[in-house]
């Protein structure tokens, strides 16, 4: 049953913000924004999308896009500036370019107008955010910034396995794992190249040998080396976790859910674009470690999911709404933080689909209420 918001003025107004698109009427996936304007219409809300390129703060009204649910049907109209703006600019490319920035920054500073989740994450800022704090540091992995071969060799003699992310990375897009391999010349680095639901294996004799191979993948982009977690396993698959925090009706964080992915057969990731699969987290990590100590483990979880989004908004200054975070549960049952996205995926779980757009709204009520700061 969803819980209508009572408003004693008028009606909420959230605009979800896209790009313009030369071929469609906008950029983004319209089917989640469908579900989040219906989700809006039975709590009380009208949500409706808008582009980068057509907020203009000085006018008094915006043309806007609203969906028709009978009719199935997108049409323009100008319709009064948003109250919140729910920010979905489809990639950083996008978001990098001056004019959306500019758009971003103006929304920000507007006095009627509350935004949140202004930009993407950097992997490489999230760990330096979170290493300096007591309550989350211990959470990350061993993390450098990729600039030389020695210092990854250096990780790898000290861990055996490391990882290779692109700091602006989304979906597991660009990874890459190295660690050694027995062979009748001694030990070769063997590196393993995420390739759509595979990974392609290649072994190298020398660290300059790979060096060479990696700077074909890599080119000018920003990469972090990471210390590998070994982690917990169902049927000799990786699995980690997929937790959704998001703030609620009072504005502070809460647990949306958490989700289960484990890694496909030939991938070196568990995102289920590169071939992993979801799963229930309690059976799995039940599987694992077994009864009593899976429920000692989600109760960890949850609570250092509160504490990395609570550290995140805090060092990043922002006006955060919601984030999911990646966390990992080696064989030990210890907890490590991977990564977290400020513009959360879908989650396929319906439960948990269902609460998070709820929360949007009820958020986005939340921030109409409050005075924004000056």
């Amino acid at each position: 049953m969803n819980v209508r918001l009572h408003d004693s003025t008028a009606q909420t107004l959230i605009a979800i913000l896209t790009m313009h698109d030369e071929h469609r009427l906008f950029r983004g996936n319209l089917f989640n924004f469908i579900d989040l304007i219906r989700t809006g219409k039975e709590m009380g809300a009208k949500v409706f999308v808008v582009t980068a390129k057509d907020i203009k703060l000085g006018n008094p009204k915006v043309k806007s896009f609203v969906y028709n649910a009978e009719t199935k049907a997108w049409t323009q109209k100008l319709l009064p500036l948003p109250h919140v703006i729910y920010n979905r600019i489809p990639s950083r490319k996008d978001e990098l370019l001056p004019e959306v920035q500019q758009t971003i920054q103006a929304c920000m500073k507007h006095k009627n107008i509350h935004l949140f989740n202004p930009s993407f994450f950097n992997k490489w800022t999230l760990f330096e955010w979170l290493s300096k704090a007591k309550t989350t540091k211990k959470f990350i992995p061993a993390t450098r910034k990729f600039f030389h071969l020695q210092e990854l060799e250096s990780m790898l003699r000290q861990y055996s396995l490391v990882y290779l992310k692109p700091a602006r990375g989304k979906a597991g897009k660009g990874i890459m794992k190295i660690d050694f391999a027995n062979s009748n010349f001694g030990l070769l680095y063997r590196l393993h190249i995420q390739h759509m639901k595979k990974s392609r294996i290649s072994l190298h004799r020398t660290i300059y040998e790979l060096g060479q191979k990696l700077q074909q993948h890599i080119g000018l982009e920003e990469y972090i080396v990471q210390q590998g977690i070994h982690l917990a396993k169902f049927n000799n698959r990786a699995f980690d976790l997929r937790v959704l925090v998001q703030k609620n009706a009072k504005g502070v964080w809460s647990l949306t859910g958490i989700g289960a992915r484990v890694a496909g057969s030939l991938s070196i990731t568990t995102h289920v674009p590169r071939g992993g699969s979801i799963d229930e987290p309690e059976k799995l990590l039940k599987l694992a470690f077994g009864q009593e100590a899976a429920k000692q483990i989600m109760r960890r979880v949850r609570l250092s999911a509160y504490a990395i989004a609570r550290q995140i908004e805090k060092a990043s200054k922002n006006t955060m709404g919601e984030m999911s975070l990646d966390l990992g549960i080696d064989t030990s049952g210890q907890i490590w933080f991977f990564e977290a996205n400020s513009r959360p995926m879908k989650f396929d779980e319906p439960e948990i689909r269902k609460k998070s757009l709820e929360r949007i709204i009820q958020y986005s009520e939340y921030l109409k209420q409050s005075r924004k700061k000056k």
